[in-house]
């Protein structure tokens, strides 16, 4: 018979092994990888806080203070949000040089919604190469959907290529005659989006009877619209960032041309566009729209919109609720908030990038009803239906169905 004394080591020793496996156990549960750790997730971001495009600047404005709310509502499981944001002027070389500073100064997680197309593509290899995440970018480029060659980044908007397609389809509908002038940026926004009306249009491209771009560099863009009024274009596409839309919109107004007008949805913000152009001037444009707007009365009494009305009154007061970058801040955070939830306990880069893949049916309190993200691992398009607008009075008039714009239709 064993001993009283070997019993005890026995039963010491059975304990120690359940607690080691115990001990273990709760290590396995949870992983991080640079800058995540059991206080803190480090999110990076950039934004044109200045420079041509710095009405997008709000955007980041607006995430500052939704992850404020987070944090004083007690974090993502506990951990608090330290974000930081740097300004790169819209400008490639300036995109490349904070993406780097936040990746191997500040040692953030991901590099998050940073934005636009020419900024994303100088910093997109780099960050692939790191296994960085570059996680819901702003910016419609078709190119992010592209799990297959850059498995770590991820778009958010709708792409401008679907958003295109839409307006064709719209116009061979309603006005199958049309002489259709395009005006786009000359870099990758507006040739991926001039590529999606092409393609929309298929055989009947040869609709489209002018194009002209500009450079972001340019102080006015008057000139190009009294040269494209002079090619007797009754349909004017505008694909342009707000500042050069507005600039747009007021000088058709000014040289009496009446074009059936549709601007870009980046440039549809009541606040940010169509006051800054002149709302008379604005009347009857077409766009475009996957979210609610802020100067709409309709959504007042909307439950999910009622929490974004109480966070600008809290965390921005004063800020003008028909600026649309407003609404998408909002709602692109919110989508990174739930992404953070589902990793649990795992904060690792490549378990990010596995959740933001993962997405079903999620609906950010922003969305227009009916609109859903779903992502998986061989689709990083996260939204991809929009609902034609027509800008009557102060205020955006949605009309007809949701479309999907997916680029298999």
């Amino acid at each position: 018979m064993r001993s009283i004394q070997q019993l005890r080591l026995a039963t010491f020793s059975t304990a120690l092994i359940a607690f080691a496996a115990l001990s273990s156990s709760a290590l396995a549960q949870k992983k991080y990888d640079t800058g995540a750790s059991d206080t803190e997730i480090k999110i990076g971001n950039i934004m044109p806080y200045s420079g041509p495009a710095s009405a997008y600047g709000v955007i980041g404005k607006t995430e500052e203070a939704y992850f404020k709310m987070i944090n004083d509502n007690g974090g993502i499981k506990g951990r608090k949000i330290n974000f930081i944001s740097y300004d790169d002027g819209y400008s490639p070389p300036k995109a490349v040089e904070q993406v780097r500073k936040l990746v191997e100064s500040d040692e953030v997680l991901v590099v998050f919604n940073p934005l636009g197309t020419p900024s994303n593509t100088a910093i997109q290899k780099y960050l692939n190469s790191k296994k960085v995440p570059q996680l819901f970018v702003a910016t419609g480029a078709t190119k992010w959907n592209d799990p297959k060659n850059f498995p770590w980044t991820i778009g958010w908007q709708p792409s401008y290529q679907s958003e295109a397609r839409i307006y064709a389809k719209y116009l061979m509908k309603e006005k199958p005659d049309a002489k259709i002038a395009v005006f786009y940026q000359n870099d990758d926004f507006g040739k991926d989006y001039l590529k999606g009306l092409k393609d929309g249009f298929g055989a009947k491209a040869s609709m489209i009877i002018a194009e002209e771009s500009y450079e972001t560099t340019e102080p006015s863009i008057d000139s190009h619209i009294v040269k494209l009024k002079s090619t007797g274009a009754d349909v004017f596409i505008n694909i342009t960032t707000p500042k050069f839309a507005a600039q747009a919109i007021k000088k058709i107004a000014e040289i009496e041309w009446k074009p059936l007008h549709i601007v870009s949805n980046v440039s549809a913000s009541v606040g940010g566009v169509m006051k800054p152009a002149g709302l008379e001037a604005s009347q009857g444009v077409l766009s475009a729209a996957y979210a609610k707007d802020g100067a709409d009365p309709q959504w007042t009494n909307d439950a999910d919109f009622k929490k974004w009305i109480a966070f600008i009154d809290k965390y921005m007061p004063g800020a003008d609720k028909a600026d649309g970058a407003l609404v998408f801040g909002y709602g692109v955070a919110q989508t990174l908030a739930k992404t953070l939830e589902m990793c649990g306990d795992d904060l690792t880069r490549e378990n990010v990038m596995k959740q933001a893949a993962s997405l079903k049916d999620f609906t950010p309190d922003t969305l227009l009803p009916g609109v859903k993200i779903n992502t998986s691992a061989t689709d990083f398009a996260p939204i991809s239906q929009l609902q034609m607008m027509r800008f009557k009075g102060e205020k955006w008039d949605l009309f007809g169905d949701i479309i999907s714009g997916e680029l298999t239709n």
